[in-house]
């Protein structure tokens, strides 16, 4: 496989909130539950959990962790195997968020769109999440 071809979908923003807050609502299953699916996470290396939506679910496993700063696991799902990858950087006003999924193939054309789309979303139901989360 051409390494070259493959595209990330990545999307960043500020969030009014402290890494530690961001961080308990990317590893908390049930504040995952929130903003993202249903699962069955727990934030350890090697700790395989499945994501499950209305649509279907992602087999997913961890990668990385490395608390408050940042977060990768893999994300298989429909043919899709990328890997989504999270990272916390404190700045003066709370947070900035950065989330990386790596791995669509020129043929995925509409995993790729669907994904541009589906996380624009998810970060605004994250930011609702912490909005009201204390």
């Amino acid at each position: 496989m051409n390494q070259t071809a493959v595209r990330t979908v990545t999307v960043e923003r500020e969030f009014a909130h402290a890494p530690e807050k961001l961080w308990r609502a990317l590893t908390q299953p049930e504040l995952i539950a929130e903003w993202l699916m249903k699962n069955d996470f727990l934030p350890a290396s090697g700790h395989q959990f499945t994501l499950q939506g209305d649509w279907g679910s992602v087999a997913c496993r961890v990668l990385e962790v490395e608390p408050q700063k940042t977060l990768s696991y893999t994300w298989d799902a429909m043919g899709l195997e990328s890997t989504v990858t999270w990272t916390l950087t404190p700045t003066a006003a709370g947070t900035h968020l950065r989330m990386e999924q790596e791995g669509f193939r020129p043929d995925q054309e509409q995993a790729y769109q669907g994904a541009k789309y589906g996380w624009q979303k998810f970060f605004g139901s994250l930011d609702t999440v912490l909005a009201r989360a204390g």
